[in-house]
């Protein structure tokens, strides 16, 4: 059993053996086994002690020491396959879909080829060629893709159906990483050259027939224009075809050289929080922002802004794999643009809020004095955010209505929304 991984990082138009992981612990723990992330000598001299784009994770900045931890380095966790390209990667190795934490070790060094970010493991990228080397590179039309077309469907069976294009994604809605080259044809991201790309998509597929879930699916582009017009950091449109889902990925920025990778980490690797279920409050994910980020009150602004977007729309699924920072190569630190920002309140096995305010009262005077104690910002600053953001409380219902969403929502979200109204008024007016 081999007790190393490699892991590169794309740099300079290249991959890069940046960092070695080795696991000290006992392969069947899973990510709860102690192991070690060391820097190589030649990445450590040219980038050492930067946190940025060059490092492997904000957690970990660029050294020549030997981190070793009780358990996996946090970063690692981002890159294990979940959700439902897990299960398919399961299937393709012959073990149990739902085996645990016995087989993570195996799907890191077979499934992280291709993750989020700017990083992957050399092992599972050497298994993806050799796996598949002589497989033909077929694009799809937009049309295929919708329709979920025979040959489409044969296709993603042929990588072990949608192994390739999903191992690297987490979540429960079937996704695929795809690209699109500059003939307009789809492609699994493997397997079209940088040269060639156009641009990079999450493409979301809707599950089965339940009627909850499935307007959940529908209603996230028309939430991602709700976010625009509450001033939230948007990154592009997000198109539905039908019942799929095509977004815009922003870890990927086609240039002229080829394709830039954004090294990208969820809250909970930034933090160096490992594993699942991880739980952190509003406060201490502020005092992380303020710690880290180039600009921390620019920052700590956009996140209470999704926190009042979350609470007005009922996006209830705010765990700390649904907030991301990107960390570019000039050496800004900064969240993500906005994703998973959806009615999830819909969701038929109901989810509860998992990021929550310290002083977990429901008032907004309350959090204004608590953003004040864990940050920079001043209540004059808060109360100058708040009054910005008042008036478009006060038309949202009328965009919701405006744009389509659906009048369930609409109804739900109504006694929300004028709380919120009602509670900022008091605080910028008396």
């Amino acid at each position: 059993m081999n007790k190393f991984c490699s892991i590169q990082i794309f740099l300079q138009n290249q991959w890069i053996d940046c960092a070695t992981i080795e696991l000290i612990g006992d392969e069947a723990k899973g990510w709860k086994a102690s192991s070690g992330t060391y820097y190589s000598m030649e990445h450590a001299i040219e980038y050492m002690e930067l946190r940025d784009g060059h490092a492997v994770s904000n957690h970990y900045p660029v050294n020549l020491e030997s981190n070793t931890e009780p358990t996996w380095p946090a970063f690692l966790v981002d890159l294990l396959p979940q959700g439902y390209g897990r299960k398919e990667l399961l299937r393709r190795l012959g073990r149990p879909e739902y085996e645990e934490e016995s087989a993570d070790w195996s799907l890191l060094r077979i499934g992280a080829s291709n993750p989020i970010g700017n990083l992957r493991v050399k092992e599972a990228h050497e298994w993806l060629l050799q796996q598949y080397s002589d497989q033909l590179v077929q694009g799809f039309s937009l049309q295929e893709i919708i329709e979920r077309s025979d040959e489409f469907l044969e296709s993603l069976a042929s990588f072990g159906l949608f192994i390739s294009g999903s191992s690297g994604v987490q979540g429960e809605w079937p996704k695929l990483l795809m690209t699109q080259g500059k003939d307009d044809l789809f492609y699994l991201d493997h397997a079209l050259p940088d040269l060639a790309a156009k641009q990079h998509w999450l493409v979301k597929f809707s599950r089965g027939t339940d009627e909850r879930l499935n307007k959940i699916l529908n209603q996230e582009a028309l939430y991602m224009q709700l976010a625009e017009y509450l001033g939230l950091r948007v990154f592009k449109a997000l198109e539905l075809h039908g019942r799929t889902l095509f977004i815009p990925r922003f870890d990927r920025q086609v240039t002229d050289q080829g394709v830039e990778r954004i090294a990208q980490e969820s809250l909970a690797a930034f933090s160096g929080k490992v594993g699942f279920g991880v739980t952190m409050t509003h406060n201490e994910v502020c005092s992380v922002i303020t710690q880290y980020c180039t600009d921390p009150e620019q920052e700590i602004i956009e996140y209470i802004k999704r926190d009042l977007a979350n609470i007005a729309l009922g996006n209830k699924d705010n765990h700390t794999r649904n907030t991301a920072f990107q960390r570019l190569t000039n050496g800004e630190i900064c969240l993500s643009p906005l994703f998973d920002f959806a009615p999830m309140w819909l969701h038929p096995d109901g989810i509860a809020r998992c990021t929550r305010w310290k002083k977990d009262d429901h008032q907004w005077a309350s959090i204004a004095n608590q953003i004040t104690e864990c940050t920079t910002l001043s209540i004059d600053q808060v109360k100058a955010l708040f009054s910005e953001q008042l008036p478009l409380y006060q038309g949202l219902l009328d965009k919701m209505l405006s744009i389509g969403i659906d009048t369930e929502i609409i109804d739900n979200s109504a006694h929300r929304i004028q709380n919120i109204c009602n509670q900022l008024k008091e605080i910028c007016h008396g």
